[in-house]
């Protein structure tokens, strides 16, 4: 019997003006563990995995059943093991992470006969943008674009000075409200500056001007409509760079909110500090993480194993804890 086991970064969505087209992914992870077993059995691990199913109706399966399905294998059974750092429904790519996750693990475990591209294109249509599923299945920055049928992308590496602060409000968001906060139209004069940033963002990040994020992170599509639903971020926004950011924005659809930063910066206490103290003003709780671009996607270990193994109750985080694949 094989077992699979796969680590997914994080990612962080939008990076301000880039709506459903730019991501990076983040050093805050995911494991999955698939195999396959007689009848369908699942072990979630930690708070993160709280309240989700653990039956055929879970994320994990159905995702792998697609991958089965579009390479013509039939194995309806599975033993399933996650444990993930990412907080659900906070903008840091929670979901994308498990579906990149299971499509990796799924295709490793039947050897790997759908392309990258292929797994690209299959997480694209579902989670319905690219830009965390590419982000968290390419590694870096990833610039894409999708039109409803295809996927296409770049990836930039990000650059060695660049580290990001996220903090993270200790209430969910789902994208689907963040979704519905946003207009059905948007004027000419609006689109015109969120495609300039944009262009400018990327051509910043390629180029190494680090100097240019403070300018290009802005954004008139998604977080103005957004800022009712996150108290204090719109002085987060406005003012994180006068508090040592290179730029801010909301990660994804929130609540969580991530300023990019000069990893040689003196000022980084005071950034989060500032952070903190401005979402705790408006009565919010958060915490904060530092995270460092993650340069690699999916990191997958595959094992000969036994049905003993698959059910001795510790598998999945003796593995993590042991350092298998830290």
């Amino acid at each position: 019997m094989k077992r699979v086991l796969v680590k997914v970064p994080a990612s962080t969505a939008n990076l301000g003006p880039g709506f459903d087209t730019l991501g990076m992914a983040l050093s805050l992870y995911s494991w999955i563990e698939m195999s396959p077993a007689t009848v369908t059995s699942f072990r979630l691990h930690g708070e993160q995995m709280q309240g989700l199913p653990t039956d055929k109706s879970n994320l994990i399966y159905k995702v792998a059943q697609l991958v089965f399905k579009e390479a013509g294998v039939q194995m309806p059974e599975l033993h399933i093991e996650m444990y993930s750092e990412i907080p659900l429904t906070r903008g840091l790519g929670s979901s994308a992470s498990a579906i990149v996750g299971a499509l990796v693990a799924a295709n490793a475990l039947i050897g790997s006969p759908l392309s990258e591209d292929k797994l690209f294109q299959i997480a694209t249509s579902l989670e319905g943008h690219p830009d965390n599923v590419g982000a968290s299945l390419f590694g870096g920055i990833v610039v894409s674009a999708w039109d409803g049928e295809r996927a296409d992308y770049v990836r930039l590496a990000p650059h060695p000075k660049l580290e990001t602060l996220v903090a993270i409000p200790a209430f969910q968001l789902s994208t689907e409200k963040a979704r519905h906060a946003l207009p059905s139209q948007v004027s000419m004069a609006d689109a015109v500056f969120n495609v300039g940033r944009s262009s400018l963002l990327v051509a910043a990040l390629a180029s190494g001007e680090l100097g240019l994020i403070r300018h290009a992170m802005r954004d008139r599509l998604h977080q103005p409509y957004r800022a009712a639903l996150i108290p204090g971020m719109t002085a987060i926004l406005e003012r994180a760079a006068d508090n040592g950011a290179l730029g801010a924005a909301l990660s994804g659809a929130g609540p969580t909110l991530i300023a990019f930063v000069d990893a040689d910066s003196p000022r980084k206490a005071e950034l989060e500090r500032f952070l903190l103290e401005t979402l705790q003003q408006e009565g919010i709780t958060a915490k904060t993480m530092w995270l460092e671009p993650s340069v690699s996607g999916p990191e997958v270990r595959i094992e000969e194993t036994n049905a003993d193994s698959i059910n001795d109750g510790t598998t999945l985080m003796s593995r993590i804890k042991g350092e298998v694949m830290q």
